[in-house]
């Protein structure tokens, strides 16, 4: 009885563990990101464009598609460099409402280097693209952005 309370345990440690170094990538029911948009072609040719299940791979929990085996190459060689700013989450939503909002994949801006991507569909009844005034206070927003995402992550 002892070995299994301990095994038990050691099993609930590894568990808890796990919850908190875990991602909270924006994902759909499959852990599908970016709605299977390719990562690394937002870098190569600045265009949106869905990858397929032929090129894919795992990272941090999430399932990424890829257009070809270079850009999954080159995702695998450096995920970092590719995955989007606030784990695939509205960047303008981060920073004004403090919340994880979806993302249309279409929507994005890649600045000094970083993806990031944005909301744009209805709210409220009316359209609304929060890249746009992103783009007005890109500085302020980003540090704001960087700012709520210190906590806003964990959620």
């Amino acid at each position: 009885m002892n070995i299994i309370k301990k095994i038990l345990m050691v099993a609930i440690v590894i568990m808890s563990v796990n919850s908190l170094y875990a991602q909270s990538v924006n994902t759909d029911e499959n852990k599908l990101a970016n709605k299977g948009y390719d990562v690394v072609n937002y870098f190569t040719t600045n265009t949106a464009e869905k990858g397929s299940v032929e090129y894919s791979t795992e990272h941090n929990g999430a399932t990424y598609y890829f257009m070809n085996a270079d850009n999954l190459n080159t995702f695998k060689a450096n995920p970092k460099k590719h995955l989007p700013q606030f784990d695939g989450y509205c960047a303008f939503a981060v920073a004004k409402m403090n919340k994880k909002v979806p993302v249309d994949p279409e929507t994005f801006r890649i600045d000094d280097g970083k993806l990031y991507l944005f909301y744009n569909d209805f709210w409220e009844g009316k359209p609304f693209n929060t890249i746009i005034p992103w783009i007005n206070n890109e500085s302020d927003m980003e540090k704001l952005a960087i700012k709520n995402w210190k906590t806003l992550k964990s959620n």
